[in-house]
């Protein structure tokens, strides 16, 4: 037994030698799948996608996932090899934005609403502010202040099973959510604020339907 984050486990899988002890190779028709560039049927897919899972690394070597979402297609295709994704108003972390900045690379999941498969997308990233960019990326007339250019060095496209096992897109199968905290709980008790619940609560409704652009 070895103890791992204070819990014992049988063993610890530290090697892809070791992970392959167990698990098969894939087969040539998977590791064949993943291309470098944005063909025409990637292009399709993100014209329909209306939500992005961006993967981005913290100044500490920890990782960040943030989602983005807008009208399908919001990320554009500036040709084969470089992607272009908007800014919108935010709570102004900057989070993704300063990560992008230090460590310059990124990574994407296309997701698509009832669409079980998704696109993965990952390469170099670069933050940079331009007129005619940014108005390709407008949204209502507004323009977006910022956008993250990907340089395109892998896209894999990803099969069902986890939409799938976990009933995303199956009404009958959405867990009840009356239990789960909502955002104005986690903000207030997280950052020991002083303002309460329902104050929180009004100060994210109106910035929900003040600051969408």
């Amino acid at each position: 037994m070895t103890e791992v984050y204070g819990h014992e486990v049988e063993e610890v899988i530290g090697s892809a030698e070791a992970l392959r002890a167990y698990a098969r190779r894939p087969s040539d028709r998977v590791k064949a799948k993943e291309t470098d560039h944005i063909d025409p049927l990637a292009q399709r897919f993100i014209a329909a996608s209306p939500l992005v899972f961006v993967a981005s690394r913290r100044e500490d070597g920890t990782l960040d996932v943030t989602p983005r979402g807008d009208p399908a297609g919001f990320v554009h295709v500036l040709d084969e090899h470089t992607l272009a994704m908007p800014d919108r108003p935010g709570n102004f972390r900057m989070d993704t934005f300063e990560n992008v900045i230090r460590d310059g690379f990124i990574g994407l999941i296309f997701v698509i609403p009832g669409h079980g498969d998704t696109l993965r997308v990952s390469g170099e990233a670069t933050l940079v502010r331009d007129r005619g960019i940014g108005e390709k990326l407008a949204v209502n007339g507004r323009p977006s202040e910022f956008a993250i250019l990907i340089r395109v060095q892998h896209v894999l496209s990803h099969c069902p099973k986890a939409f799938v096992r976990a009933g995303v897109w199956t009404q009958e199968r959405w867990p009840d959510t009356s239990g789960v905290p909502t955002l104005a709980e986690l903000i207030v008790a997280h950052g020991n604020l002083t303002e309460g619940v329902e104050e929180m609560a009004e100060i994210i409704d109106r910035d929900r339907e003040t600051r969408l652009y």
